[in-house]
């Protein structure tokens, strides 16, 4: 395996990297010098295709200048304003934008600085609505296993990410899980949404009858799991999910911190697969990833749910001190106007049938078990090692570095999503050096 070494001049050791193994990596960092359009250039000078868009969230790309332009205009007008009984022009102006392209109904929005704070937020948001609305006794919430909600205890704990439990002993009190999904037996190297699983939503029904369903407040899972490598729902799936939801007096929760913002080639995920959740939790391509902010999406119903008592009173005792920070709301509203004038919304269905073959050519590769797609995210599985679960996929991300392609890899899962921006010479570059990597390493 080849390594780009760095020249020994940067301190690496006061950094404690998030989601790293930390000592590996210290031993032979990848670091990453300067990023324009599709591609990372490496600290050693080579161009890096990005084929995860950075985390989920670089959108639209690298390096544009007109969001840029619109956070330095913003930090020498108005570089903080508290959001705490006071307000500034343009997060309402942000706010009212995002309304406008948000799956009907879900039109008013709460800020916050990331994934995780919203998914913590639209659980409290639940929780508080079932109260305000003489429905106390809901405190129940139900998440899936395989759900990854962000690292705040409360996405901790409704997530089903083994690995991002296990270490932290304390969990919310009060939740359970749904089975997940995913079945290699029956759906794998499905093409799009597989065929069988959509009875696994009736999990609900098993919540209900455990727990009484006077004491579930919500259901949250993402409509495509990501961190988890991409998961596409069953056929019908999140239609029965919301069927149940709404036969018990649940509230859905919808977490589009990765399928949001353009993802399958509309809007949002509520969109491609036609439904809407009572909540929709956001982050990452909101801003591009320029700044940190995420924003959560709630019906009228819930919004006006919790609009009770003397007008004086605060209906919602929560928030952040950045919530709708001026310069993150800078940077969304350029992000914005990029995502209308270049199409980049539904950009992605004009590629889907193209990304769809070109990664399921990757079939019949040595320890290729399963290729998932869904609008521009894909996965592809690799049989794991005896005694080394994770080595094969972790190899393969490291190799594909050093070739001139990032992904990400989940356990022995390569996980991809490219820029909006992507083209269709880029997708053939990226499963080239994919399939080359594979049969050298796998």
């Amino acid at each position: 395996m080849t390594v780009h070494q760095i020249p020994n001049t940067l301190d690496l050791e006061a950094f404690w990297m998030p989601f790293t193994a930390n000592r590996q990596f210290k031993e032979t960092p990848r670091l990453i010098a300067s990023a324009e359009g599709m591609y990372y250039t490496s600290i050693d000078g080579r161009k890096v295709i990005d084929g995860s868009a950075g985390l989920w969230c670089v959108n639209a790309g690298h390096g544009r200048k007109q969001i840029a332009a619109a956070v330095e205009r913003q930090l020498m007008t108005l570089d903080f304003a508290p959001s705490f009984q006071m307000g500034h022009p343009i997060a309402f102006d942000f706010a009212k934008r995002l309304a406008e392209i948000a799956p009907k109904g879900l039109d008013r929005v709460f800020f916050t600085n990331s994934g995780s704070e919203s998914v913590d937020t639209a659980l409290k948001i639940a929780l508080a609505y079932h109260r305000a609305t003489g429905q106390a006794a809901r405190t129940r919430l139900i998440g899936r296993e395989r759900g990854y909600h962000g690292v705040g205890f409360g996405g901790m704990s409704v997530g089903g990410m083994v690995n991002n439990r296990r270490a932290f002993a304390t969990h919310l009190p009060g939740v359970d899980h749904i089975r997940h999904t995913y079945d290699l037996q029956r759906n794998a190297f499905s093409k799009g949404m597989p065929a069988h699983g959509a009875e696994l939503a009736d999990d609900v029904e098993r919540m209900v009858a455990l727990h009484g369903a006077d004491t579930i407040a919500a259901v949250i899972v993402e409509p495509v799991p990501g961190s988890t490598a991409v998961l596409p729902p069953p056929q019908g799936y999140l239609q029965r999910l919301r069927e149940l939801c709404d036969k018990h007096g649940i509230l859905l929760i919808f977490d589009e911190v990765i399928t949001g913002f353009g993802r399958l080639g509309t809007p949002f995920a509520a969109n491609f697969f036609g439904v809407t959740p009572d909540l929709m939790t956001t982050a990452k391509g909101i801003t591009n990833g320029t700044v940190p902010c995420g924003a959560v999406f709630a019906s009228r119903k819930v919004h006006d749910g919790l609009m009770t008592g003397p007008e004086s009173q605060i209906e919602l005792f929560h928030g952040y001190t950045y919530s709708a920070h001026p310069t993150a709301c800078a940077a969304g509203l350029a992000t914005l106007d990029i995502y209308k004038d270049e199409g980049l919304l539904t950009r992605g269905a004009q590629l889907t049938d193209h990304w769809q073959n070109a990664l399921h050519a990757l079939k019949g590769l040595p320890n290729v078990i399963d290729i998932r797609n869904v609008g521009l995210m894909g996965a592809v599985e690799l049989a794991p090692r005896k005694d080394a679960v994770g080595a094969r996929g972790y190899e393969v991300m490291v190799e594909c570095w050093n070739k001139g392609l990032y992904l990400r890899n989940s356990g022995d899962s390569l996980a991809m999503s490219p820029p909006l921006i992507v083209e269709r010479s880029h997708i053939d570059d990226m499963m080239s050096i994919l399939s080359d990597v594979i049969k050298r390493i796998a």
